[in-house]
């Protein structure tokens, strides 16, 4: 599989412009990326750009932070598969998950997930905020709620994915979830060591210079 295929080309700034949107859709048809990754405001608009491509709209949901209500996530999560997402990215709840109040942080996971059907739904952990242990108990929790993909970090925090979380997730959860690796990727060489690290998915805003990365034209048959 290319290297293009494990990539969601993402424009998360608040700042991010119409003419921004177009210009990401219109690189990710080119490159054939695996998908875009907008907030959700913008999920009609790329899904309208992207028309008749096979590219995918990735929405995030309670982004960045995550402290909003259930309740609001839900509604934002199912507003965005009504405008089009064919996948949504949700940031877990950090404070209720580090006040140990598991029963929230699953209820926060399990109704989006029910509020969005078959759709994938990826968790983000935001693991720079987040001991081992923690990172464990939240993958454990993710998978209880039926979530499809563990993914690190938002990108918008102190730090983003590391080598080390990857491979933690991927012992805890195994082959009962898949992992996206956000945050901090820029180039080819980092981005092969977390797909053999074990992520199926990077999230990124460098994938046009990981692509065209001049080793690319060895490996990309790889991956």
């Amino acid at each position: 599989m290319s290297i293009s295929n494990y990539i969601d080309h993402t424009l998360l700034k608040s700042s991010a412009t119409k003419t921004d949107i177009k210009t990401l859709c219109e690189e990710a048809k080119k490159y054939r990326f695996y998908s875009v990754c907008v907030n959700s405001f913008y999920v009609a608009l790329a899904k309208h750009l992207l028309h008749r491509s096979n590219v995918k709209v990735c929405a995030t949901i309670g982004f960045p932070l995550g402290a909003m209500s259930t309740e609001a996530k839900a509604f934002e999560a199912a507003k965005a598969i009504e405008d089009g997402a064919d996948e949504i990215d949700m940031v877990i709840n950090i404070g209720m998950l580090r006040s140990k109040n598991y029963v929230s942080v699953y209820k926060d996971i399990y109704d989006v997930k029910l509020a969005i059907g078959k759709t994938p739904l990826k968790v983000i952990l935001e693991i720079s905020e987040l001991s081992k242990n923690e990172i464990i108990k939240a993958c454990q929790i993710c998978l209880d709620a039926k979530a499809d993909f563990i993914k690190t970090s938002t990108g918008f925090s102190k730090s983003g994915a590391t080598l080390t979380a990857v491979k933690m997730i991927r012992k805890t959860v195994k082959d009962k979830a898949k992992i996206k690796a956000s945050g901090g990727i820029k180039d080819l060489e980092t981005a092969m060591k977390y797909i053999d690290a074990g992520a199926n998915r990077i999230g990124t805003s460098s994938g046009i210079n990981i692509v065209t990365d001049k080793k690319s034209k060895v490996t990309n048959n790889d991956y």
